[in-house]
């Protein structure tokens, strides 16, 4: 029990003491580590700068991977820096070296994302799409030129001239352009009713003097819409197949075939497949079709287009050159089925009556932000966060 007690008296005995705070060397590391940390993000500002002017001077291919190698090779001077500028590093440590290169490489990505892209520098010329509406035309009709022309910085001149492939001669029409929306439109008329192909060629330049070019073809063509069946003048019935070929050059996209019978209201055709834009299929028992007359009958092709997040349909007529004559008999099941109607592309279930086949239609893309913006933000946060922790050391 004494020993117990000896023990415990000598515990009591014993006093905890304080380390003793060193003021002067507290107050000198942070201003060491502050300075630091500003010579570091001066240093990203300098080497984003030379950065820059060699990406403005390098090939495509080598300027991502030549920048980034001079960055990483630029942090060896950081060290020399400090020892010049008599910064004492003598317990710096691994942390202040990463918490400094941090600083540096970040400041450094973020001056660089920044000055890589508009307004400081453009390296991409104008962006263009554009399409002929339709691709064959039949003689008496128009054929649409349309294009939608954008750039980052702002289109300064743009262009079209329209080439006739049988003798080389060249116009270059007045085109009208909508700057709110980029969209350019010129309808080429044919007064001639020439056959043949034309060249048409869309020149866009930006303010920067970035250049893009897109050439398309069209042509004109007797064939572009023809009626198969039945004989021309026979007599029809209701059960008869009233089918016509297109040319599906007409057009990249599906477009809609239909035919007016007396000139009257529109008749929709479906395909005889509907993954062949070829041939498309009707009778005369849809509503239009009168009983026991004689008629005539003209097809007609609408082709179709929309551009990329632009809720706006183009699009033009081809009109059959040839006018068809038809008897259509005594039958009561003419005329009797209701006409069919395009496909509604946002519900699943659809009405009976409706085409077998899809026409283009609006189609909006998801929009993500770039990866210059992510880098930045990424890099902008990183920078604020290094400062907070270097504020409460």
């Amino acid at each position: 029990m004494a020993k117990k007690k000896k023990i415990r008296e000598k515990e009591e005995e014993i006093e905890f003491k304080l380390p003793k705070f060193d003021e002067e060397k507290f107050i000198q590391k942070e201003k060491r580590n502050t300075k630091t940390t500003f010579i570091s993000f001066l240093f990203g500002l300098l080497i984003a700068l030379i950065s820059y002017f060699l990406w403005a001077n390098l090939s495509e291919n080598l300027k991502w991977p030549l920048v980034l190698l001079f960055a990483l090779f630029s942090i060896s001077w950081l060290k020399y820096i400090f020892v010049k500028l008599k910064i004492d590093l003598t317990d710096f440590g691994n942390k202040g070296w990463a918490g400094s290169i941090a600083v540096y490489f970040f400041t450094w990505l973020l001056l660089l994302t920044i000055l890589c892209n508009p307004p400081f520098y453009d390296a991409a010329p104008p962006h263009i799409e554009i399409v002929a509406l339709p691709q064959i035309q039949e003689p008496g009709g128009t054929v649409k030129i349309v294009a939608k022309v954008v750039d980052n910085v702002g289109v300064k001149d743009i262009n079209l001239s329209i080439t006739d492939l049988q003798n080389g001669s060249k116009i270059y029409p007045n085109i009208s352009v909508n700057k709110s929306n980029g969209i350019v439109t010129y309808t080429f008329l044919n007064p001639s009713n020439k056959l043949g192909g034309f060249k048409y060629s869309l020149v866009a330049k930006d303010v920067n003097n970035h250049v893009s070019i897109k050439n398309g073809t069209f042509k004109y063509d007797n064939y572009a819409i023809v009626l198969t069946l039945p004989e021309n003048g026979t007599t029809v019935y209701s059960y008869t197949p009233i089918e016509f070929r297109v040319d599906k050059d007409v057009s990249r996209e599906n477009f809609r075939v239909y035919y007016r019978v007396n000139n009257g209201p529109e008749i929709n055709v479906s395909r005889v497949n509907k993954n062949d834009k070829s041939t498309y299929r009707s009778s005369p028992e849809y509503k239009g079709w009168p009983r026991n007359e004689n008629i005539t009958l003209k097809a007609y092709v609408e082709v179709i287009h929309y551009f990329t997040n632009l809720d706006q349909k183009f699009n033009n007529t081809i009109k059959d050159t040839t006018t068809y004559h038809f008897k259509t008999a005594d039958d009561p099941n003419i005329g009797t089925k209701d006409r069919l109607i395009p496909k509604d592309p946002y519900k699943s279930k659809q009405p009976k009556n409706t085409l077998n086949y899809y026409l283009p239609y609006y189609k909006p893309t998801t929009q993500t932000p770039g990866f210059e913006l992510i880098t930045l933000l990424v890099a902008f946060l990183a920078v604020i966060l290094l400062f907070k922790n270097k504020k409460k050391k």
